[in-house]
């Protein structure tokens, strides 16, 4: 399912259907993308709309982004990494926040990283996750904080990366929490 560059491209099983008159139909199903055609189309036009419901399921899934399952492995793999696997939490998911990237309830254990943030490089969105997983520790943004930050190793490139991106984006310098 997925390309050695790391995008998923489903496998297709396309249907000729005697009912159907003019309309293309498809759906996912256990990772196999259903494509029903009228059966007087022509193999050729078949693969043709095969291929082009492929694209837009892709480009669905990808719009879609990491689920809250995918960051909360993420999260507890970086715990594992960074922390010696010692930090608890209630939940981390994505959540819409305009003005931040992330944020930490450290009381509550909850942690949430801004929907912005699934568009990121993998390795910017973990420093994300770092951010916030290291304020269950220490709540506030002093030296001992930072120390447990830098544990991972690309924190001052994403820092500037955020930073960079933030300046592009008109925001100034937005909040990490």
């Amino acid at each position: 399912m997925a390309e050695p560059n790391g995008s998923w491209r489903p496998q297709v099983r396309v249907t000729p259907s005697p009912r159907r008159r003019r309309t293309v139909a498809a759906r996912l199903v256990d990772g196999v993308l259903e494509v029903r055609v009228p059966a007087w189309m022509s193999v050729a036009e078949r693969e043709k709309w095969a291929e082009r419901m492929r694209a837009r399921i892709e480009r669905q899934v990808r719009r879609a982004g990491p689920t809250d399952e995918q960051l909360e492995r993420r999260a507890a793999l970086l715990n594992r990494r960074i922390f010696a696997g010692r930090l608890r939490w209630s939940s981390i998911a994505y959540a819409e926040q305009e003005r931040r990237w992330g944020s930490c309830s450290p009381e509550s254990g909850v942690i949430r990283i801004s929907s912005r943030a699934a568009r990121l490089p993998g390795w910017v969105l973990d420093y994300l996750l770092v951010h916030e997983l290291a304020h269950l520790e220490v709540p506030s943004h002093g030296e001992r904080f930072w120390q447990l930050v830098s544990g991972y190793p690309l924190t001052e490139r994403a820092r500037g990366y955020l930073i960079a991106l933030d300046h592009q984006s008109g925001r100034g310098d937005e909040e990490l929490d």
